[in-house]
């Protein structure tokens, strides 16, 4: 069974579902760890630094964007760390699965831009296709 799974959340609402899904499947599966993988996109980060003029509201973004999923985790009582990374998501997350010891991936099938979405996000669709492991798409 799954001993290691990466969940990748962008806090949109997908992402948190599928929070809460591996959550759910953690919970049934002893000993199981769970990295919650937030990446920090590098034009959202300009725009954010821009506008909240300081580190600690950027940094307070981060956390609001991850903390249901974190919760859910609690609430389950599931042993978790969370990672906080910059680049292009769709190859963060690609890199982090691959080059980790993970049974797992968990991935909403949309995020926070619409632009680049068809009928499955554009970063989930390069996850399911480049990541060795298995993928849960959770729409």
């Amino acid at each position: 069974m799954y001993r290691n799974i990466l969940v990748a959340v962008d806090g949109s609402e997908n992402s948190m579902r599928a929070g809460k899904q591996a959550a759910q499947l953690a919970s049934l599966i002893k000993g199981v760890e769970v990295t919650v993988l937030y990446v920090s996109d590098f034009d959202e980060d300009s725009n954010e630094k821009f506008h909240d003029g300081g580190s600690i509201e950027f940094e307070l973004s981060r956390k609001k964007k991850t903390q249901p999923v974190r919760e859910a985790l609690d609430r389950e009582k599931v042993f978790y760390e969370t990672k906080v990374m910059h680049g292009r998501p769709a190859p963060v997350i690609i890199e982090v699965a691959n080059d980790g010891d993970f049974d797992l991936v968990i991935i909403g099938s949309r995020g926070l831009n619409p632009i680049s979405e068809m009928v499955l996000g554009s970063v989930s669709h390069k996850v399911v296709n480049q990541v060795r492991c298995p993928v849960l798409v959770v729409k």
